[in-house]
Protein backbone atom coordinates (compact mmCIF):
# COMPACT_ATOMS: atom_id res chain seq x y z
CA UNK A 1 0.00 0.00 0.00
CA UNK A 2 1.14 3.58 -1.02
CA UNK A 3 2.99 4.58 2.42
CA UNK A 4 2.16 8.68 1.27
CA UNK A 5 -1.36 7.67 1.67
CA UNK A 6 -1.12 6.09 5.02
CA UNK A 7 -3.93 7.47 7.18
CA UNK A 8 -2.55 6.37 10.52
CA UNK A 9 -0.66 8.74 13.04
CA UNK A 10 1.12 7.22 16.04
CA UNK A 11 3.21 9.90 17.74
CA UNK A 12 2.72 12.07 20.91
CA UNK A 13 -0.47 14.23 20.69
CA UNK A 14 -0.83 13.91 16.79
CA UNK A 15 -4.66 13.93 15.40
CA UNK A 16 -5.64 10.91 14.47
CA UNK A 17 -7.56 10.75 10.89
CA UNK A 18 -10.53 9.85 12.92
CA UNK A 19 -10.72 10.86 16.42
CA UNK A 20 -13.71 8.36 17.61
CA UNK A 21 -14.55 7.52 21.19
CA UNK A 22 -14.67 11.37 22.67
CA UNK A 23 -18.02 13.17 21.82
CA UNK A 24 -18.29 13.50 25.40
CA UNK A 25 -15.75 15.95 26.54
CA UNK A 26 -15.72 17.40 23.17
CA UNK A 27 -19.23 18.67 23.25
CA UNK A 28 -18.69 19.38 26.84
CA UNK A 29 -15.53 21.74 25.75
CA UNK A 30 -18.06 23.31 23.05
CA UNK A 31 -21.06 23.93 25.96
CA UNK A 32 -18.23 25.88 27.93
CA UNK A 33 -17.67 27.83 25.25
CA UNK A 34 -20.88 28.77 24.57
CA UNK A 35 -21.58 29.36 28.14
CA UNK A 36 -18.89 31.84 28.37
CA UNK A 37 -19.62 33.44 25.33
CA UNK A 38 -23.40 34.30 26.71
CA UNK A 39 -21.74 35.60 30.02
CA UNK A 40 -22.17 32.65 32.19
CA UNK A 41 -19.54 30.78 34.24
CA UNK A 42 -17.94 27.08 33.19
CA UNK A 43 -16.72 25.18 35.13
CA UNK A 44 -12.66 23.86 34.70
CA UNK A 45 -11.94 20.89 33.09
CA UNK A 46 -9.70 17.69 34.65
CA UNK A 47 -8.77 14.86 31.86
CA UNK A 48 -6.99 12.03 33.38
CA UNK A 49 -5.50 8.84 32.08
CA UNK A 50 -2.61 6.17 31.25
CA UNK A 51 -0.16 7.59 28.62
CA UNK A 52 -1.14 6.97 25.10
CA UNK A 53 -5.02 7.57 25.56
CA UNK A 54 -5.09 10.77 23.61
CA UNK A 55 -5.48 12.96 26.71
CA UNK A 56 -3.08 15.65 24.66
CA UNK A 57 -5.05 14.70 21.47
CA UNK A 58 -8.23 16.25 23.16
CA UNK A 59 -6.64 18.95 24.78
CA UNK A 60 -5.18 20.52 21.55
CA UNK A 61 -9.08 19.99 20.33
CA UNK A 62 -9.71 22.07 23.19
CA UNK A 63 -7.28 24.90 21.75
CA UNK A 64 -8.56 24.58 18.27
CA UNK A 65 -11.74 25.56 19.06
CA UNK A 66 -11.01 28.29 20.92
CA UNK A 67 -8.62 29.49 18.43
CA UNK A 68 -11.46 29.47 16.36
CA UNK A 69 -13.01 31.67 18.47
CA UNK A 70 -10.69 34.29 18.36
CA UNK A 71 -9.94 33.28 21.97
CA UNK A 72 -6.54 34.01 23.47
CA UNK A 73 -5.31 30.52 24.16
CA UNK A 74 -2.47 30.04 26.03
CA UNK A 75 -1.45 26.11 26.55
CA UNK A 76 1.08 24.74 28.01
CA UNK A 77 3.42 21.68 29.74
CA UNK A 78 4.09 21.59 33.06
CA UNK A 79 7.36 20.18 34.36
CA UNK A 80 9.18 21.00 31.11
CA UNK A 81 11.77 23.21 33.09
CA UNK A 82 9.89 25.92 33.01
CA UNK A 83 7.49 27.15 35.73
CA UNK A 84 3.72 27.64 35.48
CA UNK A 85 4.41 31.51 35.26
CA UNK A 86 7.06 31.20 33.08
CA UNK A 87 5.10 28.68 30.57
CA UNK A 88 1.91 31.51 30.40
CA UNK A 89 3.62 34.07 30.02
CA UNK A 90 5.59 32.69 26.81
CA UNK A 91 2.45 31.57 25.31
CA UNK A 92 0.68 34.48 26.44
CA UNK A 93 3.05 37.54 24.34
CA UNK A 94 1.83 36.05 20.90
CA UNK A 95 -2.03 36.42 21.18
CA UNK A 96 -1.23 39.70 23.42
CA UNK A 97 0.70 41.15 20.48
CA UNK A 98 -2.23 40.28 18.07
CA UNK A 99 -4.66 41.76 20.52
CA UNK A 100 -2.61 45.24 21.43
CA UNK A 101 -3.03 45.16 17.23
CA UNK A 102 -6.62 45.76 17.00
CA UNK A 103 -8.29 49.35 15.83
CA UNK A 104 -10.25 49.36 19.07
CA UNK A 105 -7.54 49.96 22.19
CA UNK A 106 -10.31 50.53 24.78
CA UNK A 107 -8.92 51.21 28.53
CA UNK A 108 -9.67 47.26 29.78
CA UNK A 109 -7.50 46.39 27.09
CA UNK A 110 -4.80 49.18 28.03
CA UNK A 111 -4.92 47.75 31.38
CA UNK A 112 -4.88 43.86 30.62
CA UNK A 113 -1.88 44.73 28.48
CA UNK A 114 -0.38 46.38 31.33
CA UNK A 115 -1.21 43.98 33.82
CA UNK A 116 0.46 41.18 31.49
CA UNK A 117 3.84 42.98 31.07
CA UNK A 118 3.49 43.04 35.07
CA UNK A 119 3.00 39.47 35.33
CA UNK A 120 5.81 38.89 33.13
CA UNK A 121 8.11 41.17 34.58
CA UNK A 122 8.73 39.40 37.38
CA UNK A 123 10.37 36.74 36.02
CA UNK A 124 11.83 39.18 33.18
CA UNK A 125 13.45 42.35 35.11
CA UNK A 126 14.58 43.87 31.45
CA UNK A 127 10.93 43.78 30.66
CA UNK A 128 11.67 42.55 27.27
CA UNK A 129 7.91 42.46 26.57
CA UNK A 130 6.61 44.95 23.95
CA UNK A 131 3.56 45.91 22.64
CA UNK A 132 4.09 48.89 20.41
CA UNK A 133 1.44 50.61 22.68
CA UNK A 134 2.01 53.72 25.07
CA UNK A 135 1.79 51.98 28.18
CA UNK A 136 3.07 55.05 30.54
CA UNK A 137 -0.29 56.59 31.34
CA UNK A 138 -3.06 52.85 31.64
CA UNK A 139 -4.49 51.90 34.96
CA UNK A 140 -3.38 48.23 35.22
CA UNK A 141 0.04 46.35 36.06
CA UNK A 142 0.68 44.88 39.96
CA UNK A 143 1.13 41.04 39.01
CA UNK A 144 4.44 41.21 39.99
CA UNK A 145 4.36 40.17 43.36
CA UNK A 146 6.08 37.40 42.90
CA UNK A 147 3.06 35.36 44.77
CA UNK A 148 1.70 33.53 42.29
CA UNK A 149 -1.77 33.35 43.24
CA UNK A 150 -2.89 37.04 43.47
CA UNK A 151 -0.18 38.19 40.50
CA UNK A 152 -2.40 34.91 38.55
CA UNK A 153 -5.77 35.94 39.55
CA UNK A 154 -4.61 39.81 38.83
CA UNK A 155 -3.85 38.55 35.08
CA UNK A 156 -6.76 36.23 34.40
CA UNK A 157 -9.71 38.79 36.04
CA UNK A 158 -7.98 41.97 33.67
CA UNK A 159 -7.52 39.85 30.84
CA UNK A 160 -11.35 38.47 31.15
CA UNK A 161 -12.46 42.13 31.53
CA UNK A 162 -10.76 43.29 28.15
CA UNK A 163 -11.87 40.34 25.85
CA UNK A 164 -15.33 41.00 26.97
CA UNK A 165 -14.90 43.95 25.20
CA UNK A 166 -14.16 42.54 22.08
CA UNK A 167 -16.68 39.28 22.58
CA UNK A 168 -14.16 36.43 23.25
CA UNK A 169 -12.53 34.72 26.16
CA UNK A 170 -9.33 33.02 27.27
CA UNK A 171 -8.97 29.69 27.70
CA UNK A 172 -5.44 28.29 29.76
CA UNK A 173 -4.79 24.28 29.44
CA UNK A 174 -1.79 22.67 30.83
CA UNK A 175 -0.71 19.55 30.10
CA UNK A 176 1.11 17.18 31.91
CA UNK A 177 -0.72 18.56 35.25
CA UNK A 178 0.31 16.20 37.79
CA UNK A 179 3.81 17.62 37.60
CA UNK A 180 3.00 21.44 38.42
CA UNK A 181 4.32 22.05 42.29
CA UNK A 182 2.06 22.39 44.93
CA UNK A 183 2.08 25.61 44.82
CA UNK A 184 1.00 26.25 41.63
CA UNK A 185 -1.88 23.38 42.05
CA UNK A 186 -3.05 25.84 44.71
CA UNK A 187 -2.98 28.81 43.21
CA UNK A 188 -4.44 26.98 40.18
CA UNK A 189 -7.24 25.70 41.81
CA UNK A 190 -7.55 29.06 44.00
CA UNK A 191 -8.18 31.30 40.83
CA UNK A 192 -10.26 29.01 38.97
CA UNK A 193 -12.41 28.87 41.61
CA UNK A 194 -12.84 32.53 41.55
CA UNK A 195 -12.97 32.69 38.21
CA UNK A 196 -16.52 30.55 38.26
CA UNK A 197 -17.20 32.43 41.37
CA UNK A 198 -17.14 35.94 39.44
CA UNK A 199 -18.10 34.47 35.77
CA UNK A 200 -14.97 35.78 34.41
CA UNK A 201 -14.81 34.67 30.25
CA UNK A 202 -11.97 32.42 31.62
CA UNK A 203 -12.03 28.48 30.89
CA UNK A 204 -9.00 26.18 32.15
CA UNK A 205 -8.67 22.23 31.26
CA UNK A 206 -6.19 20.43 32.74
CA UNK A 207 -4.40 16.87 31.69
CA UNK A 208 -2.25 14.19 33.33
CA UNK A 209 -2.15 11.00 34.74
CA UNK A 210 -4.55 9.16 36.67
CA UNK A 211 -2.93 10.57 39.74
CA UNK A 212 -4.73 14.09 38.77
CA UNK A 213 -7.72 13.94 40.60
CA UNK A 214 -5.51 13.19 43.73
CA UNK A 215 -3.03 16.10 43.32
CA UNK A 216 -6.26 18.41 42.86
CA UNK A 217 -7.66 17.38 46.20
CA UNK A 218 -4.60 17.39 48.01
CA UNK A 219 -3.98 20.98 46.76
CA UNK A 220 -7.47 21.88 47.55
CA UNK A 221 -10.15 19.93 49.21
CA UNK A 222 -13.24 21.52 47.19
CA UNK A 223 -11.69 20.48 43.73
CA UNK A 224 -13.97 17.35 43.30
CA UNK A 225 -16.72 19.75 43.32
CA UNK A 226 -14.71 22.39 41.08
CA UNK A 227 -13.43 20.40 38.15
CA UNK A 228 -15.32 18.23 35.40
CA UNK A 229 -13.33 15.30 35.38
CA UNK A 230 -13.42 13.25 32.47
CA UNK A 231 -11.52 9.84 32.69
CA UNK A 232 -10.06 9.09 28.97
CA UNK A 233 -9.52 5.14 28.90
CA UNK A 234 -8.91 2.70 26.04
CA UNK A 235 -11.81 2.44 23.31
CA UNK A 236 -14.14 -0.25 23.31
CA UNK A 237 -14.08 -2.70 20.83
CA UNK A 238 -16.70 -1.14 18.32
CA UNK A 239 -14.89 2.40 18.68
CA UNK A 240 -11.47 0.89 18.20
CA UNK A 241 -12.76 -0.80 15.01
CA UNK A 242 -13.92 2.56 13.52
CA UNK A 243 -10.14 3.71 14.27
CA UNK A 244 -9.16 1.73 12.36
CA UNK A 245 -11.75 1.39 9.59
CA UNK A 246 -12.80 4.64 8.76
CA UNK A 247 -8.61 6.71 8.13
CA UNK A 248 -8.91 3.62 5.58
CA UNK A 249 -12.33 3.41 4.18
CA UNK A 250 -11.46 7.44 3.36
CA UNK A 251 -8.89 6.45 1.24
CA UNK A 252 -10.89 3.35 -0.57
CA UNK A 253 -9.28 0.75 1.38
CA UNK A 254 -11.13 -1.63 3.20
CA UNK A 255 -10.03 -3.94 6.52
CA UNK A 256 -11.01 -7.72 6.79
CA UNK A 257 -13.53 -8.27 9.23
CA UNK A 258 -10.50 -11.08 10.79
CA UNK A 259 -7.93 -8.37 10.33
CA UNK A 260 -9.62 -5.73 12.28
CA UNK A 261 -10.50 -8.03 15.03
CA UNK A 262 -7.01 -9.19 15.55
CA UNK A 263 -5.47 -5.66 15.55
CA UNK A 264 -8.35 -4.32 18.39
CA UNK A 265 -7.51 -7.64 20.51
CA UNK A 266 -3.36 -6.70 20.01
CA UNK A 267 -3.77 -2.88 21.43
CA UNK A 268 -6.38 -3.82 24.23
CA UNK A 269 -8.10 -1.05 22.49
CA UNK A 270 -5.31 2.30 23.33
CA UNK A 271 -5.56 4.41 20.82
CA UNK A 272 -1.46 5.13 20.25
CA UNK A 273 -1.25 1.30 19.54
CA UNK A 274 -4.09 1.33 17.39
CA UNK A 275 -1.92 4.32 15.24
CA UNK A 276 0.93 2.15 15.32
CA UNK A 277 -0.28 -1.11 14.38
CA UNK A 278 -2.74 0.15 11.86
CA UNK A 279 0.36 1.84 9.98
CA UNK A 280 2.25 -1.38 9.98
CA UNK A 281 -0.61 -3.38 9.01
CA UNK A 282 -1.41 -0.92 5.69
CA UNK A 283 2.74 -0.25 5.27
CA UNK A 284 2.74 -4.55 4.85
CA UNK A 285 -0.38 -4.80 2.98
CA UNK A 286 0.38 -5.46 -1.02
CA UNK A 287 -2.73 -5.28 -2.56
CA UNK A 288 -4.51 -1.85 -3.54
CA UNK A 289 -7.92 -1.76 -1.85
CA UNK A 290 -7.45 -3.79 1.41
CA UNK A 291 -5.49 -5.05 4.23
CA UNK A 292 -6.23 -9.01 5.07
CA UNK A 293 -5.63 -11.01 8.13
CA UNK A 294 -2.19 -11.86 7.10
CA UNK A 295 -1.23 -7.92 6.85
CA UNK A 296 -3.08 -7.66 10.14
CA UNK A 297 -0.62 -10.74 11.57
CA UNK A 298 2.90 -8.75 10.61
CA UNK A 299 1.37 -5.45 11.39
CA UNK A 300 0.76 -6.12 14.48
CA UNK A 301 4.09 -7.62 15.01
CA UNK A 302 5.79 -5.05 13.99
CA UNK A 303 3.59 -2.63 15.91
CA UNK A 304 5.00 -4.30 18.61
CA UNK A 305 8.69 -4.58 17.85
CA UNK A 306 8.22 -0.55 17.29
CA UNK A 307 7.33 -0.53 21.03
CA UNK A 308 9.45 -2.24 22.12
CA UNK A 309 12.53 -0.62 21.06
CA UNK A 310 11.02 2.87 21.28
CA UNK A 311 7.75 3.46 23.53
CA UNK A 312 8.75 0.95 26.21
CA UNK A 313 12.46 0.77 26.01
CA UNK A 314 12.87 4.73 27.03
CA UNK A 315 10.68 4.42 29.97
CA UNK A 316 13.09 0.92 30.96
CA UNK A 317 16.18 2.48 30.22
CA UNK A 318 15.68 5.57 32.26
CA UNK A 319 15.28 3.40 35.52
CA UNK A 320 18.15 2.69 37.44
CA UNK A 321 19.27 -1.38 37.93
CA UNK A 322 17.50 -0.83 41.26
CA UNK A 323 14.39 0.80 39.71
CA UNK A 324 14.05 -2.04 37.25
CA UNK A 325 13.87 -4.94 40.35
CA UNK A 326 11.07 -2.67 41.46
CA UNK A 327 9.48 -2.84 38.30
CA UNK A 328 9.99 -6.29 37.38
CA UNK A 329 8.59 -7.19 40.76
CA UNK A 330 5.86 -4.67 39.92
CA UNK A 331 4.97 -6.47 36.41
CA UNK A 332 4.11 -9.92 38.25
CA UNK A 333 0.74 -8.46 39.05
CA UNK A 334 0.48 -7.52 35.25
CA UNK A 335 -0.81 -3.61 34.29
CA UNK A 336 -3.28 -4.39 37.25
CA UNK A 337 -1.38 -2.81 39.86
CA UNK A 338 0.53 -3.55 43.10
CA UNK A 339 0.83 -3.30 46.94
CA UNK A 340 3.75 -1.87 48.06
CA UNK A 341 4.14 -4.74 50.67
CA UNK A 342 3.66 -6.77 47.86
CA UNK A 343 6.25 -5.83 45.81
CA UNK A 344 8.71 -5.58 48.82
CA UNK A 345 8.12 -9.00 49.88
CA UNK A 346 9.16 -10.34 46.27
CA UNK A 347 12.58 -8.23 46.68
CA UNK A 348 12.97 -9.50 50.22
CA UNK A 349 13.07 -6.03 51.79
CA UNK A 350 11.04 -3.60 54.18
CA UNK A 351 8.50 -1.58 52.24
CA UNK A 352 10.35 1.26 54.08
CA UNK A 353 13.44 0.82 52.57
CA UNK A 354 11.60 0.89 48.47
CA UNK A 355 10.63 3.97 49.23
CA UNK A 356 13.44 5.97 47.49
CA UNK A 357 13.05 3.47 44.41
CA UNK A 358 9.36 4.03 44.76
CA UNK A 359 9.81 7.75 44.77
CA UNK A 360 11.83 7.93 42.06
CA UNK A 361 9.78 6.07 39.42
CA UNK A 362 7.12 8.22 40.42
CA UNK A 363 8.95 11.42 39.84
CA UNK A 364 10.43 9.80 36.44
CA UNK A 365 6.76 9.08 35.30
CA UNK A 366 7.01 5.41 35.11
CA UNK A 367 4.26 4.30 37.78
CA UNK A 368 1.76 6.35 39.90
CA UNK A 369 0.07 6.18 43.03
CA UNK A 370 -3.82 5.57 42.22
CA UNK A 371 -4.55 5.47 46.06
CA UNK A 372 -2.17 4.78 49.64
CA UNK A 373 -0.49 2.01 49.24
CA UNK A 374 -1.21 1.18 45.98
CA UNK A 375 1.40 1.78 42.72
CA UNK A 376 0.91 1.14 38.74
CA UNK A 377 2.32 1.72 35.62
CA UNK A 378 1.60 4.57 33.51
CA UNK A 379 1.56 3.18 30.18
CA UNK A 380 -0.57 0.18 29.48
CA UNK A 381 1.61 -2.89 28.40
CA UNK A 382 4.67 -2.26 30.67
CA UNK A 383 4.25 -5.48 32.72
CA UNK A 384 4.22 -7.46 29.06
CA UNK A 385 7.62 -5.67 27.79
CA UNK A 386 8.96 -6.51 31.70
CA UNK A 387 8.58 -10.03 30.88
CA UNK A 388 10.06 -10.09 27.35
CA UNK A 389 13.60 -8.75 28.95
CA UNK A 390 16.25 -11.06 29.57
CA UNK A 391 17.33 -10.46 33.17
CA UNK A 392 20.73 -9.50 33.99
Amino acid sequence: MDPVRNPYQPGAGLKPAALVGRDAPLSSWTVALNRVAVGRSARPFALYGLRGVGKTVLLNRFASEARERDWIVAKIEAGAGKTLRDGLAEQLYGPLTDMAGTASKGRRLLQALKTAASFHASVDAAGTWKFNVDLSGAPGGGADTGSLEPDLSKLLRDLSAAVADLDSGVAVLIDEAQDLTADELVALCAVAHQAGQEEWRVLIALAGLPSLPRVLAEAKSYSERLFTFEMIEQLDTDVASRALTEPAASEGVQWEHGAVQHVVAETGGYPYFLQQFGKEAWDEAEGVDAITVADARVGAARGQSVLDSGFFRARWDRATRAEQRYLRAMAQDGDAGSTAAAVAARLGRKVQSQGPARASLIGKGLIYAPEHGVVSFTVPGMAGFIARQPEL
